[in-house]
């Protein structure tokens, strides 16, 4: 697994894209001040900035007041295949997501938690 981004979730998500671009000058790769995720670009890594509400919605807890109160960011490992990676694993972790296509992200994930409650994005490219 290689860990390509650090993602923060953020519930005013405008305001933080501004904060990092603007006040910070980090350089946007993808998304801008409307798109409710951007990434910043550095060398060998990412922060990615992406809307708490459209997060929760993606792993199916968007009903939790618990889990929405406290996941502020999520460590995204990149895979050469999500499923292989999800049966190497689902015996070690309890999984929120199967994996699953987001067509529109153009990556298939799944998700789980560290011992901690970290959330943690397992991913593969769909191209």
């Amino acid at each position: 697994m290689e860990l390509t981004h650090t993602r923060i979730l953020v519930d005013n998500y405008r305001e933080c894209f501004l904060f990092y671009r603007d006040v910070l000058g980090f350089e946007v790769s993808w998304g801008d001040e409307e798109s409710l995720y951007a990434d910043f670009k550095f060398s060998g890594s990412t922060l990615g900035l992406f809307e708490r509400k459209q997060m929760l919605e993606a792993i199916g807890t968007e009903k939790d007041p618990i889990i929405h109160k406290y996941d502020r960011a999520a460590l995204v490992f990149q895979v050469d295949n999500v499923e292989e990676k999800y049966e190497n694993l689902k015996e070690k972790v309890e999984f929120i997501t199967k994996p699953t296509a987001q067509e529109g992200w153009g990556i298939k994930v799944a998700h789980f938690r560290d011992p901690d409650g970290t959330l943690i994005e397992i991913y593969e490219s769909l191209k």
